[in-house]
């Protein structure tokens, strides 16, 4: 701590808030400074593995200790385009000459640059690994005792689902059994018969009220026991007689004489089955007695021997039985027990960062309007071809545009549609078009534009049109234009009349003719109609929706803006007063399809998929959208297009011309005022001509002398713009007379010209503002671009003659949509300076800052639009700086402005892509110079130092993730293009950029560990940030200083630090942890110690010694700091137990280290572990789990309770309060005893929310201590890590610790593998519903938590979420209440994990018996580790384990009887007694497997007491066998006679054909 505190001195400046902070800060530290952890150093990893080459590289496992080769590596990935070749023009670089161009191009036309980590998948939480699954495909369903239905009564499960099943069944009459009646004079009940075979062969006939099983057997007969069957008619018409051995008859009779006679068939063939083997077992007897008597009577032999030589097959197989073969039988089909953790198995991808994706162009609401035809009611037949149809009698334009009413604004281009037949469109190209180039008259164009023919383009009707925000008021509006003929209302006026239309067609054709040969170039407004586009703002499409009617158009009201309103008034209910023309607008508007093909960008380059021969083709067209930061997006494309719109000319003043009065415009854009210079062909024509021309009309108003426009040019500009690039403005006067008789000369002056207006396009070197009023000149004179402004004063110039004493007449809109050229002052001014250094011009010291300055005050939305090509600027004039300190500054600090006003408009996943695939550092251009990592550590360390702008301190702190990322990108890329990626480690970096890299974490220290109150995102943000940057440093540097830097990182935090810190220390350890080698980086090998040492220590690597720690430095701090927090309040624990666990999952489920001795040594540096459980062992093992009298007798009558109690549980239990394992019974109901009574509490106090949990959480609240209890899912947490550890360590490393231990620690030891049981017991899918509506309560409920369970905690503003004790390892979705599935699935789950730790613990105990038989078997086996371990086997039964566990578990309990038969037959009968017990209630199981092999364990058990005694008697077993009962009676435990009748049975089958004991025996038996 104190050498923190002297670096945080340095930092600050004297007299500072800083200091001031600081100062208290440490009074307020210091005193805790006694109980911090000690501070270890970390090793020098780069000199231990270059010393211990040798064994690294000899070690099998070195897989594991050695970090792969080509870890990273650069790749360069095309850039995806959309269209079929590059936006950018080929020429453009050369062409260019401004630096910004120049960068945007560079941009546009570069590839990506991406670092990529070969094992990135393995650099996160679990759940980014790369593995197929987490969770088993199938999860195998374990059947549970207590699962099996109460009101089931017993038989019916025992005895009816058994291994023949049920033979025959039906009504029959029973005589009621009594001696005194006689015979004649018996009572006959109807009563419903089963007759099944039992698992071991035998048959019983049971008797019911009816027939359903459910309920009780009214009786039941054993056909063992029978000798004969006969008919008796006497007695009753059909009755007949069963006779068994001991002269005992039962009386029977059917209902007919065919029922009758079915009976007696199959009964007879079953008592004949069995008096035939009776007889062939006397036989085999006899034969064998004679050697049997001679050599085995008085003598021992070994039993597994004896087994084998008995006949019953199951006798054999458990003869033949080894350690080994038990242990084979358990490793089968296990499960990984972190497949049913509750977090993987939600497997919630939430805080996972998404995919960084490339820049892509933007995806909005695309949709593709389709125009099919337009016809109005004057129709006439004009072609000669009868099959074309009548059409209209002249042409007709449209086009189409999008207008938004709630921007008030129009947002999309216009799209031109010529939808004229043929034979309409040749009255146009019939009149000579003086002005028209390339016209189409001239042999259809055959030039191709970039690779297409240009004449696919001339008639397109499919437009795609894009909406960025959909929302239901959205127009598409389509105006209807046609040739100039002169005022709206005349031309409209035949179109709108009723009187014979055929005359009137003939005669609008015949001027149309005319006029189109005269006019035909000009246009004149006609009609306009709209309809909605989209139904919601989803951006459903209104597929059904219709056009408006054509209303006719207003000259008056022409511009957008009365569109607007037009549309405003026609989406009102109320009947508008428009004038319709009738008309057919045959327009589709629907989705673009997936197969959508050959289509072409509003540049007109074709987008992919896009085929040669190509007939109907469509266009985008360009999206308008407001100029908002939320709907800005990076530029990748290049376009470099300007809108010009005409909107007013005021003439009616001009006293100049005589006739200005059909004033048409015509927009050319030119690169000289030369009197000879020539218009750019630049401008986009219209349908039918060619694509681009070198001029463009207005429509023309008749008669207007103030005309207004709604006209849109669109100009394709060029990649170099001068001064002298600008609009001319050329006004006619149309003359509209159709005179036919006046002669040719007349004819010639179509059009006058009135006036002339211009205006540059660039203005201080970039382009004009929007709007302009522009005066107009009577002429053109040479040169007009240098007169001078008619408003300066300067003296006016003789050429120049204005309109209207130079007014500004002439009203435009200049829209730029460009992806290469920049409205904004500062980004030009920042760009032009930056070239002019370039170019060699002298730096004026303070004037680049000066320009960095100014970049803050940058439009938002340029900001973004150019984002990448900024970035790069500013990191290359980061690159390039010349030892002067403030220009580094200046530019990181408006890096930082980016990057927050990126993050304040949620658009930060820009800047994750441009660092991803843009960002390259590049070589400064000076020798020895600093790298862009280096440069830009240092000046990150400036401004953390500057304690004066403290509002960029912050954001450098809230934001530091694009910094840190930036520098990791940076240093990768330099070792790989320098190629120092070769070099070794220590190597790679200069002396400087470590200390560089020191004095950067010094500076952030503080205002973690000091300001985290004041700015709690900020520092939560840092910590992470560069936690991950650390992490990637072990990937390029010297490890061992960048473990000594994550040390003095967490050595700023001390023992009492308050939660939140807490909480940054471990996302801190947690994000180092999950770098991809976090295995090699902890050395998994050993380090031999000198030979002194050797002696005395051979601890070392069991526990968290300073020498553990320093070799294994991560895994050490990690364990040391989890169990220091284990002492600490729940939250804490919480967060470290959780970083724990999710670090041994991804280790379980890593598959580079699947191989089982990889897993091993994995595990074996975990076993820490083990002793800081043991430490916490009481708090583990939980209070229903722990007692502390190790000598109670076990068979006291009141140690156990019963484990079925009667359904009504009304009975109060008297249990002793010293049980071995809690009175924890298989069906999960608990007792809580406060004194030596205890009442059972069927609700299940373990889980459920009852007075157990209440005295549990009141003495949680109240305990001064932060050490309080561990609740249940901490529990179960950590015992799951210690399974896994014990599951995958190898056995020598379990045993050689082991040995490190005294008798009573390896108690301890034996102690925790108890409380594995106990804690993950099966409760039964009863309890797992109970507990799931208690927490559905608890959350309806929420003002009652306080007094609930210790339940949720809220857990805002961290990142770990988790759900309190036992329902904290509930997967369901608990918002939508408890389904039936969702309790199974737990069911299920809970389940897997039992029998998982259920055999875990088998195989460490099994290990455990054999490893330590000798202290086990001293004193006879009456010592207090045969206790305990005698104890471990029957918490099995006692817990309530699955069946196929079970199976597992009698296997053990065979192998320990006969390996310690003096523990059970000698001395005291503590052990035979309670394991007589708990067999005998196996043998009431409902579960018939279980029962079997509950029945054989206890023949064996007498048979093993039988050879101990040398075959003198088994005296001792059966005495305790008939305590037992009669306890088991006591306790109502006995519910299932029947049951236990079966298991009887099976006994005696196993004593019938086991030869050594039928020997023995006499035929009676219990």
């Amino acid at each position: 701590m104190s050498e923190v505190r002297k670096f945080t001195k340095r930092l600050s400046k004297p007299g500072t808030a800083a200091e001031l902070r600081q100062s208290v800060s440490e009074a307020v530290r210091s005193s805790f400074v006694l109980e911090k952890t000690k501070v270890v150093e970390p090793l020098d990893y780069e000199n231990v593995i270059l010393q211990r080459r040798v064994q690294i590289y000899s070690d099998p496992l070195r897989d594991l200790l050695i970090f792969p080769i080509e870890d990273v590596s650069i790749s360069v990935i095309s850039r995806q385009r959309r269209t079929v070749q590059s936006t950018v023009p080929e020429d453009a670089l050369k062409k260019a000459q401004s630096l910004f161009v120049k960068e945007c191009i560079k941009t546009y036309s570069s590839d990506w640059f991406v670092v990529n980590y070969k094992y990135e998948e393995y650099s996160g939480d679990f759940r980014m690994l790369p593995c197929k699954s987490f969770r088993p495909d199938k999860i195998p369903s374990h059947v549970f005792e207590i699962d099996e239905d109460f009101e089931k009564d017993e038989d019916s499960s025992s005895l009816c689902s058994q291994k023949g099943g049920v033979i025959k069944q039906g009504w029959l009459h029973k005589a009621n059994v009594n001696s005194t009646i006689t015979v004649t004079m018996k009572v006959f009940k109807r009563r419903y018969f089963y007759l099944s075979q039992l698992t071991d062969g035998s048959y019983i006939l049971n008797s019911y009220k009816d027939e359903k099983i459910s309920k009780e057997s009214k009786g039941c007969i054993f056909l063992d026991a029978c000798n004969d069957v006969v008919q008796c008619p006497k007695m009753r018409r059909y009755a007949f007689e069963l006779k068994t051995i001991d002269k005992y008859s039962h009386y029977l009779a059917a209902e007919t004489e065919q029922e009758m006679e079915e009976w007696l068939v199959t009964l007879r063939k079953i008592i004949q089955s069995n008096t035939e083997s009776l007889v062939q077992e006397k036989k085999d007897a006899v034969e064998s007695v004679q050697d049997d008597e001679s050599s085995t009577q008085g003598k021992s032999e070994n039993i597994l021997e004896s087994l084998e030589r008995s006949m019953h097959p199951e006798l054999m197989k458990y003869g033949r039985e080894t350690d080994q073969l038990n242990k084979l039988s358990r490793n089968d089909g296990r499960q990984n027990i972190f497949s049913f953790d509750p977090e993987v198995q939600r497997l919630d991808f939430s805080g996972i960062e998404p995919d960084v994706k490339p820049f892509e162009e933007k995806c909005s609401r695309r949709f593709v309007v389709c125009c099919q035809d337009f016809s109005l009611n004057l129709l006439a037949q004009l072609s000669d071809r009868a099959e074309e149809g009548p059409t209209n009698v002249e042409p007709f334009f449209l086009s189409l545009a999008l207008f938004d009413l709630k921007s008030n604004c129009k947002i999309s281009a216009d799209f031109h549609v010529d939808l004229n037949p043929p034979c309409v469109r040749e009255m146009l190209q019939e009149g000579s078009e003086p002005r028209a180039e390339g016209a189409p008259g001239q042999g259809p164009g055959q030039s191709l534009v970039h690779g297409v023919p240009e004449s696919c383009l001339r008639y397109i009707k499919r437009g795609v049109f894009s909406v960025t925000n959909p929302h239901t008021e959205i127009f598409l509006v389509a105006r209807v234009e046609k040739v100039l003929q002169g005022s709206i209302a005349h031309c409209a006026e035949p179109y709108m009349k009723n009187s014979d239309p055929g005359k009137t067609a003939q005669k609008v054709h015949k001027v149309a003719k005319q006029v189109c040969s005269r006019l035909g170039q000009y246009r004149m407004p006609f009609g306009w109609a709209a309809r909605p586009v989209f139904k919601d703002s989803q951006g459903t499409l209104d597929a059904d929706g219709k056009f408006s009617p054509l209303y006719k158009q207003d000259s008056g009201k022409l511009s957008n803006e009365d569109m607007l309103k037009l549309l405003a008034e026609y989406k009102k209910p109320e009947k508008t007063k428009l004038q319709v023309i009738p008309a057919q607008l045959n327009i589709i508007i629907k989705d673009i399809p997936l197969d959508f093909t050959n289509c072409f960008t509003a540049s007109y380059i074709p987008i992919k998929p896009f085929e040669k021969d190509c007939e109907d083709v469509a266009v985008e067209v360009e999206e308008l959208v407001p100029e908002v930061a939320k709907y800005c997006y990076p530029f990748t494309v290049y376009k470099n297009h300007l809108y010009v719109y005409p909107l007013h000319l005021k003439y009616e003043n001009q006293k100049v011309f005589a006739k200005a009065r059909n004033i048409a415009v015509c927009v050319e854009f030119r690169d000289s005022d030369e009197a000879d210079a020539r218009p750019l062909k630049c401008i986009y024509g219209k349908p039918g001509g060619p694509l681009l021309t070198t001029h463009a009309y207005a429509a023309v108003l008749h008669h207007n002398q103030s005309p207004e426009f709604y006209d849109e040019i669109k100009i394709e500009l060029p990649i170099h713009l001068h001064q002298k690039h600008h609009l001319l403005f050329t006004f006619y006067h149309v003359s509209c007379e159709i005179n036919t008789k006046a002669t040719s000369k007349k004819q010639d002056t179509v059009e006058t010209q009135v006036g002339f207006s211009w205006v540059p396009l660039l203005k201080d070197g970039r382009v004009v503002p929007l709007e302009r009023q522009l005066p107009v000149s009577c002429t053109l004179p040479p040169g007009y671009l240098g007169l001078p402004d008619p408003d300066s004063r300067k003296q006016p110039s003789m050429d120049a003659k204005w309109v209207d004493g130079a007014k500004p007449l002439f009203k435009i809109r200049i829209h730029l949509d460009s992806t290469i050229y920049t409205q904004d002052m500062h980004l030009h001014k920042f760009f032009h300076y930056c070239q002019l250094v370039q170019a060699g011009a002298k730096e004026v010291p303070g004037e680049l800052v000066k320009y960095l300055k100014c970049l803050h005050a940058m439009e938002i939305q340029v900001m973004i639009q150019f984002l990448p090509v900024i970035l790069m600027q500013l990191f290359r004039v980061l690159t390039n700086v010349t030892q002067e300190d403030e220009v580094a500054v200046n530019c990181t600090m408006v890096l930082l402005h980016i990057v927050s006003k990126c993050h304040e408009e949620g658009l930060e996943h820009y800047l994750r892509s441009f660092l991803k695939y843009v960002f390259r550092a590049e070589k400064p251009s000076a020798k020895q110079a600093k790298m862009t990592h280096e440069i830009l550590v240092l000046s990150m360390a400036t401004i953390l130092k500057q304690s004066a702008d403290f509002l960029a301190i912050n954001k450098l702190l809230k934001y530091s993730w694009f910094f840190f990322e930036a520098l990791a990108k940076s240093m990768a890329m330099y070792l790989l293009e320098e190629n120092k990626i070769k070099l070794p480690r220590g190597q790679r970096f200069p002396e400087s950029y470590q200390h560089a890299l020191h004095s950067l974490l010094l500076a952030i220290i503080p205002h973690v560990t000091i300001r985290y109150n004041e700015i709690p995102e900020e520092s939560r943000n840092v910590n992470f940030s560069l936690a991950n940057f650390l992490k990637r440093c072990l990937t390029f540097m010297d490890r061992g200083f960048v473990f000594n830097l994550i040390n003095d990182y967490i050595s700023g935090f001390s023992p009492k630090d308050p939660k939140l810190l807490v909480e940054y220390k471990f996302e801190f350890l947690q994000t180092i942890c999950n770098h991809e080698h976090y295995i090699p980086l902890n050395l998994p090998m050993t380090f031999s110690k000198p030979k002194l040492q050797r002696v005395q220590d051979t601890n070392l690597e069991y526990s968290l010694t300073d020498e553990y720690c320093r070799h294994h430095f991560l895994v050490g701090m990690l364990l040391r700091e989890a169990s220091v927090a284990l002492q600490d309040n729940y939250d804490i624990r919480y967060t470290a137990i959780s970083v724990l666990k999710n670090l041994l999952i991804k280790h379980a489920f890593d598959n580079r280290y699947q191989h089982k001795n990889q897993q091993a040594k994995i595990a074996q540096l975990y076993l820490p572990l083990f002793g800081v459980l043991l430490e916490n062992l009481q708090r583990v093992a939980g209070p229903e789990a722990l007692t502390s009298c190790p000598a109670s007798s076990p068979a006291s009558r009141d140690e156990f309770i019963c484990s079925f109690p009667s359904p009504s549980s009304r009975s109060s239990l008297i249990a002793d309060k010293d049980t071995a394992c809690g009175a924890a019974l298989p069906n999960g109901h608990s007792i809580k005893r406060e004194d030596s009574k205890g009442s059972l509490n069927s609700e299940g106090a373990t889980s459920s929310p009852d007075q157990s949990e209440n005295i549990r959480r009141s003495s949680m609240r109240s305990s001064v201590s932060h050490c309080g209890r561990l609740d249940q899912f901490e529990i179960r947490t950590l015992l799951m890590c210690y399974l896994y550890i014990v599951k995958m360590i190898s056995e020598d490393t379990l045993l050689a610790y082991w040995n490190k231990f005294s008798p009573q620690e390896l108690i301890n030891v034996l102690m925790l593998l108890e409380v594995c049981l106990f804690h993950f017991r099966y409760v039964g899918k009863r309890n797992i519903a109970r507990v799931q509506d208690a927490w559905l309560a608890k959350h309806t409920a929420a003002e009652r938590k306080s007094q609930t369970m210790p339940a949720l905690r809220s857990r805002a503003g961290t990142r770990l979420q988790h759900l309190g004790s036992l329902e904290s390892s509930f997967t369901l979705n608990h918002n939508a209440g408890t389904s039936e599935a969702d309790i199974v699935h737990q069911a299920l789950l809970e389940g897997n994990i039992a029998t998982e730790v259920c055999l875990t613990v088998l195989d460490t105990i099994s290990f455990f018996t054999q490893s330590f038989k000798t202290q086990l078997l001293s004193n006879d086996g009456h010592n207090p580790l045969m206790k305990k371990v005698f104890d471990i086997h029957l918490a099995f039964l006692k817990n309530g384990q699955s069946e196929a566990a079970l199976k597992h578990v009698f296997a053990s309990l065979r192998a320990f009887i006969s390996k310690f038969p003096s523990a059970f037959f000698k001395g005291r009968v503590n052990m035979c007694a309670a394991l007589c017990y708990e067999i005998l209630k196996c043998c009431t199981s409902k579960v018939s497997s279980t029962r079997n092999e509950a029945s054989a364990l206890l023949y064996l058990l007498m048979r093993n007491n039988f050879e101990f005694t040398k075959r003198r008697t088994f005296l001792r077993t059966h005495l305790q066998i008939i305590i037992a009962v009669s306890q088991l009676i006591a306790d109502v435990a006995l519910s299932g006679g029947t049951r236990f009748q079966d298991s009887l049975l099976i006994i005696n089958n196993f004593a019938n054909s086991d030869r050594p004991m039928k020997l023995f025996l006499p035929k009676s038996k219990i």
